[in-house]
C-alpha cells in the first residue's frame, strides 16, 4: 500500500509543480508587459515640457506601474521558494518509491 501512496503523492507533486511553473510564467509575461508600458510611457513623457501637468501625470502612471511591478516581484519569489519546497518533497517522495520497489522485489 506505500508504493500506490507515494504514486498518488507524487502526481500530486508533478500537478502542484506544473502549477507553480505556469503561475511564474505569467507572472514573467506580467512584468514584460509592465515594462513596455513603462518604456512606452518615458517615450511619451520625452515629448512634453518637464513641468506640465501632463508630465507629472504620466511619471505618477508610471511610478503606479513599479509599484505594482513590486508586487509582482513578491509573489514570483514566493512562486519560486514554494517549487523549490515542492521540488525537494517530489525528489524524497521518488526516493521512497525507489526504495519500495527495491525491497518489494528482493529476493531473500
Amino acid at each position: 500500500m506505500g508504493l500506490v501512496n507515494s504514486q498518488i503523492r507524487l502526481l500530486y507533486l508533478q500537478q502542484t509543480r506544473l502549477d507553480l511553473e505556469y503561475k511564474i510564467m505569467l507572472i514573467t509575461q506580467a512584468k514584460m508587459g509592465l515594462s513596455k508600458s513603462a518604456s512606452d510611457l518615458m517615450e511619451v513623457g520625452n515629448d512634453f515640457d518637464p513641468d506640465s501637468p501632463t508630465t507629472k501625470m504620466l511619471q505618477q502612471r508610471q511610478a503606479k506601474l513599479k509599484v505594482l511591478e513590486q508586487k509582482l516581484d513578491a509573489q514570483m519569489l514566493q512562486y519560486q521558494s514554494r517549487l523549490k519546497m515542492v521540488d525537494a518533497e517530489y525528489q524524497s517522495c521518488q526516493g521512497m518509491i525507489d526504495k519500495n520497489i527495491q525491497t518489494s522485489f528482493t529476493y531473500r
